[in-house]
């Protein structure tokens, strides 16, 4: 399937997504959410891809944020749609059953922070730079900043990023919780690899159910939440990977996880 605004690739059992509009520093726009939309679809239809990565084209910018040449010219119900369609590309991420990794490989800006917030941990290089700086434009975060910042941060700092419009080095990104690693910028594409390929060995069923216990019991209260974390440890079982690694674990042996969810 052909991509003009991305690029989509396979290594193995990682699936690749790149932001493809280098000259416009990888801005999203309505034809970037369409193309985002069939990815995740052959994503979701294949059951060999384990892991997903996303990343920029490029050495400047992962996504320097909403395409504003086209959201200057959209009225008020068209920005709202713009918004709806962009909010249910991070809810499908949110959704899939598999690890999502996003490596920020430069600028990563309103939208470009929205979407790898809605992976599952964030990667950087030291040249990455972070934030919500839609207050300048006239306007507010609309791709779920103002909802998963400060679930990551706090209130406190999610307000005071989205209020002054403020950029932040991938450091301190770091020390707010937004981001989990920082490398050098020649090493950030050869560490997220690794990591990929170790979440790749793993059991696909087990990752979900840690992916699902996290994100559902998160905003729940701590009884609510660990009922989740029992029903899913149960289920644990419903996949063949189950019976293999404990089964290998007495057997002093490498599991060879099938990734089978049922």
């Amino acid at each position: 399937m052909a991509y003009e605004n991305i690029i989509f690739e396979i290594e193995g059992n990682v699936a690749i997504i790149k932001f493809n509009r280098p000259k416009a520093l990888n801005a999203i726009n309505t034809d970037v959410v369409k193309e985002l939309e069939r990815a995740l679809d052959e994503v979701e239809g294949n059951p060999s891809i384990r892991v997903l990565i996303l990343t920029g084209e490029g050495d400047k910018a992962f996504v320097a944020g909403a395409d504003i040449s086209l959201m200057v010219n959209l009225d008020p119900l068209q920005l709202r749609e713009f918004s709806v369609d962009l909010h249910n590309v991070g809810f499908r991420m949110e959704g899939l059953p598999i690890p999502v990794i996003a490596c920020v490989n430069g600028f990563a800006l309103g939208g470009g922070t929205e979407i790898a917030m809605a992976s599952d941990f964030i990667y950087a290089s030291e040249d990455a730079k972070f934030g919500q700086p839609e207050i300048n434009l006239g306007i507010i975060p609309g791709f779920g900043g103002t909802q998963r910042l400060p679930r990551l941060v706090g209130k406190g700092m999610a307000k005071e990023l989205c209020m002054t419009g403020a950029l932040i080095s991938a450091q301190e990104a770091r020390e707010i919780g937004l981001v989990n690693k920082v490398f050098p910028a020649d090493k950030l594409w050869e560490e997220t690899m690794k990591t990929a390929k170790v979440l790749a060995s793993k059991g696909r069923f087990s990752l979900m159910a840690v992916k699902r216990c996290i994100d559902r019991g998160y905003d729940l209260d701590l009884r609510a939440a660990c009922a989740v974390e029992t029903d899913q440890f149960g289920l644990c079982m419903a996949s063949p990977d189950g019976k293999e690694g404990m089964t290998a674990f007495l057997e002093k042996r490498k599991p060879d996880f099938k990734g089978g969810l049922s």
